[in-house]
């Protein structure tokens, strides 16, 4: 039931954030709106969203502060996230998915196009669920997609859901070359959002928090991305 689905929207102005947990509402997920940062960070304490809509510029903090807080929190490193906001430079888009964000839109926006993408990552979230095998890459690196927890040499590693779906989708076909769409269309499929960085920030990102098992990911120039022991 998509009611025991939480998702938490962090918006300041109160028309749009009204405008969005009504059409959230309407595809009978549970909704919970903020209008400031501090509200939403109260919030976390006690409770954990299956995924969060933030705007960026908000009256009392930066929205990226808050990716930043959220993807540093153990029970809330591997909630989606979902920027939306004015800001539409590249540079800004980058630092959005070097920060963790999922997915970045930029107002204006159409409510039909943000329901979809939030149905797009939980419908991700639930077909890696779906597939129980457990992963492991000579005793270095252990992916399971069914708590979604990796662990490298027995440490267990936190990452966001687009790291770990690119750290899957390369670990369970090894040797097998990705091309950065084919990473792409894997990710978001249909819903995929055109940043040329987008995978590049990711698998940096990826083999910084895997450490030594990084090495196994090779960049193919002029292709993309595999994965070999």
């Amino acid at each position: 039931m998509r009611t025991s689905i939480k998702i938490a929207v962090v918006e300041d102005e109160q028309d749009i954030l009204d405008l969005i947990c009504l059409h959230l509402k309407k595809e009978h997920f549970s909704v919970q709106g903020f209008m400031t940062g501090g509200s939403f960070l109260r919030y976390l304490d006690s409770e954990t969203p299956s995924l969060v809509v933030l705007d960026l510029m908000l009256p009392d903090m930066d929205g990226f502060d808050i990716c930043r807080r959220i993807r540093a929190k153990a029970s809330t490193a591997a909630v989606p996230i979902i920027i939306l906001t004015a800001r539409s430079e590249e540079t800004e888009k980058v630092l959005g998915l070097e920060l963790g964000a999922d997915d970045y839109m930029v107002k204006p926006f159409s409510p039909r196009e943000l329901t979809a993408r939030v149905k797009a990552v939980m419908r991700r979230l639930v077909r890696t669920e779906e597939d129980p095998g457990i992963i492991e890459i000579e005793n270095l690196l252990k992916i399971d997609p069914v708590r979604y927890e990796v662990a490298v040499e027995g440490s267990k590693v936190e990452m966001t859901t687009t790291e770990f779906r690119i750290l899957h989708l390369l670990a369970s076909r090894m040797g097998k070359v990705f091309s950065r769409d084919q990473i792409l269309n894997h990710l978001w499929g249909n819903d995929k959002i055109v940043l040329d960085r987008t995978v590049d920030v990711h698998i940096k990102h990826l083999r910084e928090k895997i450490g030594k098992a990084g090495e196994m990911i090779k960049n193919i120039r002029g292709i993309g991305y595999k994965m070999e022991s």
